[in-house]
């Protein structure tokens, strides 16, 4: 019996490695329907890699494919198939000459799917093929026009319930001119969208041709959509209205605030523009108070680090320092522990540039580098309001280290951060800003380095078998006969396999024998030797190892948190 092209390309599909043959099989004796055809099934139970998939579908169909991110599709195409048809079918439309309409598919199996646009746009239908993942990002960028994004968002925040208020938060936005207002829609879905999505930023860049949105989600940048260019102004515009900026100033940077609650929950945000060559790029940072109310055991914390950070909290004075670059997490750890130390019976100040979280309770001042209000002369008048508890949104120079270490010694308990690699070297950088080692030994009772590694997704996570070079460089560390786990990618993860993020920590407790290496100018490798040795701190290195033994979190995150260490 002649072989078919679905025998062709179920054999190649078969002889690729690490498929799982019990789920193709399952797939195989499910009965094919009109909408979903065995391409279809395939990539929706990610049996295969949609990119595997397109070479096989290329090599055995002899179609062409086409990289539709690097692809600009002319906007006359929108009157010959409309948006409704390009989403029903899942297609996107490249190029009419004569009467051959030309269409990007996932599925070239589907004539069913062919035989319709044939009848709906009364031309001779010509594919060629492109992977499921840019035929969704080209639709959502191709049809981001003003009217279509209008009634996405009409039709989304009819089902919600959303109110933005200003900073002061005592007017709520007008429902009735949300409705008269589609930028005003435009923007509450890119934002409703980004809190879904669990976002922590929300980017809007502009571009020669338009406005590119990306959110940050688990720490990476992702293309979201492309407002189209004549709408560039009013989305600004609409933006610093509700964070109260002035709309008349374009050529200097600005910062503001603004609240939102969704379904009642209230959450706050940071906004930042900037002017570039195409316009004001605008960052708004999402800060959602939820997450200071979790604990430290639910930021994925160790044990040993938790106890650790508790001891230190119970502490009646003294400096506890939290390190790590921008965006480790360093916010949300002293908001934790502020957040548990807030009591009645305490009087607890914070000094940020800026304040992140408005928290009840708290006495927040904002520096303010243009009237002088700097960190060291906040601190210095903080410290005669009579505090239990100061925290300092970031020691940058001496003066403030000096007066913290100070205040740490005089009967306050001082939060703040550093942006060092590790624990250790938060010491020597306090010593390098010009403090004495003994000032620095006696006041410092705990330093806690962090990163933030991205947590497998629990949805579509899978065993995988890894090539011994893969993890050449960290056997001592881990048993060869260790299993790895990875995420293959579904919609709950946005296909990137991974759902959420750990803290990595390494927490160095200083003790006796600590304060001496530091009165003695001993280096940081002495003292984070001595710290492994004696105290059994484990280092950023072993946390992200022990979190990848424990299947939370993949390999290559290990080599992306420990790149120093290995």
């Amino acid at each position: 019996m002649m072989e078919t092209t679905r025998d062709r390309i179920l054999k190649a599909i078969k002889s690729l490695p690490n498929i799982d043959h019990g789920a193709l099989d399952t797939v195989l004796f499910t009965k094919d329907d009109r909408r979903f055809g065995l391409i279809r099934k395939l990539l929706d139970q990610k049996i295969v890699p949609e990119q595997e998939l397109l070479v096989i579908l290329v090599r055995e169909l002899k179609i062409p494919s086409i990289d539709l991110s690097k692809y600009r599709i002319d906007e006359k195409l929108k009157d010959i198939l409309s948006e409704k048809v390009a989403r029903q079918y899942e297609v996107v439309p490249i190029s009419c000459f004569a009467n051959i309409l030309t269409v990007a598919v996932a599925d070239p199996l589907n004539v069913f799917c062919i035989d319709d646009l044939c009848n709906i746009t009364q031309k001779e239908v010509d594919i060629i093929i492109a992977t499921p993942s840019q035929i969704k990002s080209a639709i959502e960028m191709f049809y981001a026009t003003a009217s279509s994004s209008i009634a996405t968002a009409a039709e989304n925040l009819e089902a919600s319930n959303i109110d933005l208020t200003s900073e002061e938060g005592a007017q709520e936005v007008n429902n009735a001119m949300a409705d008269e207002a589609p930028v005003i829609r435009m923007v509450n879905l890119v934002i409703k969208q980004a809190i879904r999505q669990r976002a922590s930023d929300i980017h809007m860049e502009p571009t020669e041709n338009g406005v590119r949105v990306r959110y940050r989600i688990d720490g990476i940048l992702q293309d979201i959509l492309t407002i189209p260019k004549e709408n560039q102004n009013a989305v600004i515009v609409r933006i610093k209205i509700i964070s109260k900026l002035d709309i008349t100033s374009v050529q200097v940077p600005q910062d503001g605030r603004f609240k939102m609650r969704l379904s009642g929950q209230e959450i706050d945000f940071r906004v930042s523009l900037l002017p570039t060559t195409f316009g004001q790029k605008i960052v708004l940072r999402v800060l959602d108070k939820a997450n200071l109310s979790v604990g430290l055991h639910k930021l994925g914390f160790s044990k040993q680090s938790i106890d650790l950070l508790e001891d230190g909290m119970r502490k009646p004075f003294g400096m506890i320092l939290v390190t790590g670059p921008t965006g480790s997490g360093k916010s949300t750890t002293l908001y934790s522990m502020i957040n548990k130390l807030n009591t009645v019976d305490r009087n607890i100040v914070t000094i940020e540039d800026p304040v992140e979280y408005l928290v009840e309770g708290l006495t927040q001042i904002e520096t303010k580098a243009d009237i002088g209000l700097t960190f060291s002369m906040g601190l210095k008048s903080v410290l005669r309001q009579s505090p239990d508890i100061v925290m300092v949104g970031e020691i940058r120079d001496g003066e403030t280290a000096d007066i913290s270490i100070k205040a740490a010694l005089t009967g306050q308990l001082v939060l703040s951060t550093l942006h060092t690699n590790d624990a250790a070297g938060a010491i020597n950088r306090l010593v390098d800003m010009g403090l004495e080692p003994f000032l620095v030994a006696s006041s410092v009772v705990l330093v806690c380095a962090q990163r933030l590694c991205r947590k497998i997704c629990p949805f579509c996570k899978h065993k995988v078998q890894l090539p011994e070079e893969a993890f050449a460089k960290i056997k001592n560390k881990v048993k060869v006969d260790l299993v790895f786990y990875e995420g293959k990618g579904c919609d709950r993860c946005r296909n990137t396999g991974y759902l959420g993020r750990l803290g990595v920590t390494e927490v160095l407790q200083i003790d006796d024998q600590i304060r001496d290496l530091i009165i003695r100018g001993k280096s940081s490798h002495d003292i984070a030797q001595h710290a492994q040795e004696k105290q059994g701190m484990k280092l950023l290195f072993d946390d992200v190892i022990d979190k990848m033994v424990a299947g939370e979190t993949t390999l290559a995150e290990v080599y992306r948190i420990a790149a120093e260490e290995i």
